[in-house]
């Protein structure tokens, strides 16, 4: 093992990040038993140009001190940083140690603490990319130690011999210590693919590297079968899919899940049972409480979806994967949530993965060979801001959430076409939610390059290219388009749904009378903070005012029928602004008002100046009168009429952001047209205040 370790050095073609190293002390004890080697190593960290420009370094360097001790079999690895010692400090340990049980099996630990000073400001940003640094190396480091070993088997070498005492040493220690018993040398094994076992793992290096165990099943998979269903297994893959199935069968009370399906969550985990048992599990028990078993069978996709959601099955690829075809660029996001709510939206796309799980097994009879995931083409032609509308891509996350947890294994290429410059901004939002993994089977292409080399016709037969792609092949996919807004219903009739996949609801109703608005408090801690609205004008028309208060209104009154809280079929009104309160005395107001008619969706953002409260009115709208006369316009009194009762009503949506994190954020983009112009020409003049929003019609 020792020898394959020190092939890394000086540089190692598989950590691209390793440029070089040079043995700074290396000491040998005389029977060479202990071998110890201290390395200055340089490294490029993937970090961002700007950063490396102000800390005014390309490369960082540490000293890494390997100590190998023959006689107990051990090998001892510690790091710390060179560079920056003063404000960042990192240690990693690493140990190879042989296992109690079995001296055959050698044991890897590995653990690093990081401690961050000061860093110009960027403290966060280093603690990330210090992050994503560590864990690429626990991922890449069995890799790496079986490249070598396999490297040292194609050289010949297949065994090592034991460390002996020097002949001098024999009688001495003959004569005051019994000797331990030699074991033979250790053989390295044809495949070095083994069972991980989180940062702490097991490297068999015996020539059986499947020994029985208390609890492990000794019967075997059909080899007919496996390569019919699964696939290509080794020895060690079966036996973890074995021992997974035979626990369920003993534990678990309900429907045993399919061998191909317990596969896809061993080979999500690397093979390691105990992480492929607990998200199973957690799967499992999601399946059952919220019937998606059934979901095929039981649940009618609303007409909304049929007719808009641009969407569904079309063929197969040329390695016989059911495809699945979605034309993004074509599909009001917005308005399916606003039609459909999160709950149903998200059921359909459990539909369709529930639907792509019975293709696979379809094709799987079909072509005789195992087929467990599906193709996904994607076409974003069409794709522009109103894509990446806050709450939608919220929305879009959290599908993406309860799929990779859920479904695992089951996206085997994801083709995404015509690719928009907006792309970028929704691939940053959206990356980081999706699994490593996943995201290596992402094949992106812009414009038409789809058409050229490597392209389309490289992974779809050019009978099945779809003809909105410029194939022959007619796609019954809907075309989708805008969802009319009459389809939109309010928060209360989407939380009425009979089964709640989400215990939350991203929007929130509100009924505005004349003379009693509503308001929503929100306390900002750190100044500089983000305040961000998404509205609709249900009925009637409002005014929109963003004030602010040092000290905090009192709470509304619990009864319902009181002057401050008042609760209406329709929505909620909740009045936080005090009858004794003065404007510029206890509160300012920090943005002028902005008039909002029935129908128009605004969006919008804040950065705040000072700590505080703050509260966001939304009031009714008196229509002024004529300003020759003290008569109303006829237009106002037309428009009074339809406003029954002097009721008003909108549906909100509010978050708070960090400044650090607006840059890149959907309102920041959304935002572009300034809908309160005339008062944040004044408080934006200090660079410290900025108010943005943008209403469509």
């Amino acid at each position: 093992l020792f020898q394959a370790y020190e092939r890394r050095f000086p540089t190692c073609p598989l950590i691209p990040m390793f440029v070089a190293s040079d043995t700074v002390n290396e000491y040998k004890s005389e029977d060479e038993a202990i071998h110890v080697i201290e390395r200055r190593c340089k490294l490029d960290i993937d970090a961002p140009r700007l950063l490396k420009k102000i800390a005014g370094v390309d490369y960082v360097y540490f000293v890494q001190k390997n100590s190998l001790n023959r006689r107990e079999r051990t090998l001892h690895i510690e790091a710390y940083n060179e560079t920056f010692s003063n404000r960042v400090i990192i240690n990693e340990h690493c140990s190879y140690t042989v296992h109690p049980d079995n001296e055959d099996w050698t044991c890897f630990e590995q653990s690093a603490s990081l401690d961050i000073k000061s860093f110009f400001g960027f403290e966060s940003t280093v603690e990330k990319i210090a992050m994503k640094q560590y864990t690429s190396n626990i991922k890449k480091g069995k890799e790496i130690i079986e490249y070598y070993l396999k490297q040292l088997e194609e050289e010949g070498i297949t065994f090592v011999p034991r460390w002996t005492p020097p002949v001098a040493c024999k009688s001495e220690s003959s004569t005051s210590h019994p000797r331990r018993p030699v074991s033979p040398a250790i053989n390295i094994p044809e495949s070095a693919t083994k069972e991980g076992l989180n940062n702490k793992e097991i490297l068999n290096t015996s020539s059986s590297p499947l020994e029985p165990t208390a609890g492990t099943p000794d019967d075997k998979l059909d080899a007919d079968y496996i390569k019919r269903y699964l696939g290509d297994l080794t020895p060690m893959q079966e036996s973890c899919l074995i021992r997974l199935r035979q626990w369920l069968q003993e534990t678990h009370k309900g429907k045993i899940p399919k061998d191909e399906h317990i596969l896809r969550f061993l080979r999500a985990r690397d093979f390691n049972i105990d992480k492929a048992r607990e998200i199973l599990c957690q799967s499992l028990t999601w399946r059952k409480q919220h019937q998606v078993d059934y979901i095929l069978d039981t649940w009618n996709p609303p007409q909304v979806l049929q007719d808009y959601y641009a969407g569904g099955w079309h063929h197969h690829d040329k390695d016989g994967r059911p495809l699945y075809v979605l034309r993004l660029g074509q599909m009001d996001t917005k308005g399916l949530v606003r039609a459909l709510g999160e709950e149903a939206l998200l059921r359909y796309v459990l539909s369709i993965n529930e639907e792509g799980l019975r293709r696979c097994e379809e094709n799987t009879k079909v072509f005789g060979r195992p087929i467990s995931s599906w193709t996904c083409l994607v076409d974003l032609e069409g794709l522009n801001m109103r894509h990446l509308w806050r709450p939608g891509v919220k929305a879009l996350l959290r599908i993406i959430e309860v799929v990779e947890a859920n479904y695992p294994e089951t996206l085997g290429r994801l083709l995404i076409l015509r690719a928009p410059r907006v792309f970028p901004v929704l691939w940053t939002l959206v990356s980081p939610f999706i699994d490593d993994n996943t995201r290596k089977k992402f094949l992106i292409y812009a414009g038409n390059d789809y058409q050229g080399p490597g392209g389309l016709l490289d992974y779809i037969d050019k009978e099945i290219i779809p003809d909105f792609l410029g194939g022959e092949c007619m796609c019954e996919v809907p075309e989708g388009g805008l969802v009319p807004k009459s389809l939109y219903r309010t928060a209360e009739e989407l939380e009425n749904e009979d089964i709640k996949l989400w215990t939350e609801t991203i929007y929130q109703s509100a009924s505005v009378f004349k003379g009693a608005p509503h308001e929503v408090l929100i306390q900002i801690v750190d100044a500089s903070s983000v305040i961000t609205w998404d509205f609709d004008v249900c009925k009637g028309d409002i005014v929109f005012n963003i004030f602010h208060s040092k000290r905090a209104p009192q709470p509304p009154k619990k009864d319902s029928l009181g002057a401050h809280s008042i609760t209406s079929p329709g929505g909620n009104n909740v009045q936080l602004i005090d009858k004794v309160w003065q404007l510029g005395r206890d509160y300012s107001m920090v943005e002028s008002p902005l008039i909002c008619k029935e129908g128009e969706s605004v969006q919008g953002s804040h950065v705040t100046r000072w700590p505080g409260f703050y509260i966001l009115q939304w009031k009714f709208h008196n229509m002024p009168a004529c300003a020759t006369t003290n008569l109303p316009r006829v237009d106002d009194v037309l428009a009074s009429l339809q406003v029954s009762s002097h009721k008003c009503k909108v549906m909100y949506y509010t978050e708070v952001i960090g400044s650090e994190d607006f840059r890149g954020s959907m309102t920041s983009l959304e935002s572009s047209h300034s809908g309160f112009s005339q008062l944040s020409a004044a408080t934006t003049s200090s660079s410290q205040s900025h108010s943005s929003s943008m209403i469509s019609r």
